[in-house]
């Protein structure tokens, strides 16, 4: 075999957090090669936000994300903010809006975010090599690897004082999703925390499927929760499931097995305006009262037409109670989720005990770098999960 080619950084994964290391370590005159085995670099960054890329979010702190040492992210997180995200985005004219919940988003096109991230790259001669595949990896030393890669038929090996891995996780396979940045670890002897799919919707036993099967398409502004967590947004009715952000949300902190309690009017006191109704507007039909606050479908959904047919006046104490409960603490146990066929994110990863908060190098071998998805660093839905790319590939691009 031919002559390894040198140089000072070897980055596998062309995509956000990569993108990023690959731009930072270039400033430092650092040579650098960015390795994909994908045909397009940031094929995830084109796709997210339905094409308008939720780069990253007003509001950003360690409580907006999950991972079994949750004061890890900290460090990146104040080191390269949102803000000099922003300042980046804004030196390049890009236009941007902010939605709910601090959310910022192009006004244009995802293509903006990484047509940004490859200008940068060119400007510090950034070198980005598609549609390869990695090989074998060796340290050859305390300071150096040698990479086995293979481009078409064309088998080659790199040599690199610095080896940064930023290949994500396996959320999305058609986005070429896979677990060798865990095989890399694994390798090391770098401890993998279990992974599983998040931000994902779910699915519904059959019963449940069946019962709710008129619904797909209906959304509705929700309160879901759990022993552990809890969120205000919508939630959306599928053929399968249930989906829309807060459905999302609280699925990173599901368990198989577990119950979630969705209120479907969290702005009322149902039982309340239930009862001075039953006072006041006797006669009135349940099923137009209800109407006033849910869609009709849903109404049919949940309740028996002789219910929902009878004037207020008729409804007894505990038939209100049951009617509250239904709407207003309405306990769903899932049968699963939708996997990471259409999880935006996943969880677990490369243990972050292994690494340095400061470096996002692993502590026993200083020259190797973990960043981005493939740590055990996931962010809630809103744009944290790119900022966790924008920070941890920031700060390996400093020491890489």
């Amino acid at each position: 075999m031919a002559t390894p080619q040198t140089v000072d950084v070897l980055i596998i994964g062309a995509s956000a957090a990569g993108l990023m290391c690959a731009i930072e370590a270039g400033k430092r005159g650092r040579k650098v090669l960015v390795l994909d085995h994908a045909n397009k670099a940031g094929k995830k960054i084109l796709m997210s936000g339905g094409g308008r890329c939720n780069f990253t979010n007003y509001q950003v702190s360690a409580e907006n994300y999950i991972s079994s040492n949750p004061h890890f992210c900290i460090s990146a997180l104040s080191r390269f903010t949102q803000w000099d995200f922003i300042a980046m985005v804004e030196a390049y004219n890009i236009p941007y809006h902010e939605r709910d919940h601090g959310q910022l988003f192009c006004n244009d096109s995802a293509k903006d975010i990484l047509n940004m991230l490859l200008a940068e790259c060119r400007k510090y001669s950034v070198t980005i090599q598609l549609n390869t595949s990695i090989g074998e990896i060796k340290q050859e030393s305390t300071a150096a690897f040698l990479v086995e890669i293979q481009q078409k038929d064309s088998p080659t090996r790199i040599h690199c004082d610095s080896l940064v891995i930023a290949t994500g996780g396996l959320s999305i396979p058609k986005m070429c999703a896979s677990p060798l940045g865990y095989r890399i670890a694994e390798q090391f002897n770098i401890p993998v925390n279990a992974t599983q799919a998040g931000l994902v919707p779910f699915t519904l036993h059959d019963k449940e499927k069946q019962r709710f099967s008129t619904l797909s398409g209906i959304a509705i502004d929700s309160l879901v929760t759990n022993s552990r967590q809890q969120f205000r947004e919508n939630i959306l009715f599928t053929h399968r499931g249930l989906s829309g952000p807060a459905i999302l949300q609280i699925s990173s902190y599901w368990r198989p097995g577990e119950s979630i309690h969705i209120n479907l009017l969290p702005d009322i006191d149902l039982f309340v305006e239930l009862s001075d109704l039953k006072e006041g507007q006797a006669t009135r039909k349940l099923r137009n009262v209800l109407g006033s606050w849910l869609p009709k479908r849903l109404i049919n959904a949940f309740f028996e037409s002789h219910l929902l047919d009878a004037p207020l006046q008729h409804l007894k104490q505990q038939d209100i109670e049951d009617i509250c409960t239904a709407l207003q603490d309405w306990e769903l146990r899932p049968n699963g989720t939708e996997g990471y066929r259409t999880a935006e994110v996943t969880l677990g990863g490369v243990d972050c005990d292994a690494l340095s908060s400061k470096t996002m190098s692993v502590k026993a071998i200083p020259r190797l770098f973990f960043i981005g998805e493939v740590v055990d660093v996931t962010g809630w839905l809103g744009g944290y999960n790119f900022q966790w790319a924008w920070s941890s590939g920031w700060c390996a691009g400093q020491f890489a």
